[in-house]
């Protein structure tokens, strides 16, 4: 059988359509899964903040719908860190606080701490538990800093008096599996709740110690060290008190307190005699 020529035009018009036809399907995959993948990244964070509040447990599995459903009860804020107070001019659900941090418009130098946060974002996203009256449950932060070999990010739960934690997770990290990865450990995690932040003086106190520390009613400042990941742990310490802190959340939880002790002078007194 005679093998059939092409000219050389022809080959490269042929070359030429696979690659713009692959191009194309390539370009399109890119977009869909873009999408997707920025709507899985949203999904695990929402799991994340369950977590720390101990809707569901560390690890559990739960369903897309399942998570709609959890987080009715969950209320999205943007607050001003600088200020310390909501920005109701900014739609949680548009808000990306990274991409934020990342825009020189939308940030500022951090100064130096030993979280090793290089910039802050001007806005930050936090979560409300409400309780059935509307009254503030939980409180929940995102935190992040850096460990031994990674940035470390993760949502940080406070109680309803600001001061106890109710749940750490850590979504995203890098740290050595059986050693810094501890971090993303549940048994690890279960350890913080009932630990206090602060102590009566509202100085921040919470940290992670060498070793083991004693139960949160005899150690509430304290949290069991993580074994020779000495380095990751100093990070979750320096992270959680950097957040915690003026160049954090510090006045939004001063502002929220203030505004409990208003409403709890406010508050009308009981009648004579009503427990």
């Amino acid at each position: 059988m005679q093998q059939r020529k092409y000219s050389t035009l022809y080959t490269f018009g042929f070359a030429a359509a696979v690659c713009i036809v692959c191009s194309f399907l390539v370009s399109t995959a890119a977009v869909t899964l873009q999408q997707r993948q920025k709507k899985n990244k949203i999904l695990d964070k929402q799991i994340n903040v369950l977590s720390a509040i101990g809707f569901i447990e560390p690890g559990q599995s739960v369903s897309e719908k399942e998570v709609d459903t959890l987080f009715q009860d969950i209320e999205s804020v943007v607050v001003d860190l600088r200020s310390g107070k909501v920005d109701g001019s900014i739609d949680p659900l548009g808000f990306d606080q990274q991409e934020a941090k990342d825009d020189p418009e939308r940030s500022r130098e951090a100064p130096t701490n030993r979280a090793q946060v290089q910039r802050i974002p001007n806005h930050a996203l936090i979560y409300k538990v409400l309780k059935d009256n509307g009254q503030l449950n939980m409180l929940v932060l995102p935190v992040e800093g850096k460990g031994l070999w990674s940035t470390l990010y993760g949502f940080l739960a406070l109680d309803s008096d600001l001061r106890t934690i109710r749940g750490i997770t850590f979504y995203q990290h890098g740290e050595t599996p059986g050693l810094g990865g501890e971090i993303g450990n549940p048994r690890w995690q279960k350890i913080w709740k009932g630990r206090k932040a602060f102590d009566a003086d509202w100085d921040i106190r919470i940290q992670v110690i060498k070793g083991k520390a004693g139960p949160p009613e005899q150690d509430p400042y304290q949290v069991d060290g993580l074994s020779g990941a000495t380095i990751t742990a100093r990070g979750v310490t320096a992270l959680v008190q950097f957040w915690l802190g003026e160049n954090g959340f510090g006045p939004y939880l001063k502002n929220l307190r203030q505004k409990q002790q208003t409403a709890q002078v406010d508050a009308p007194a009981r009648p004579s005699g009503v427990a």
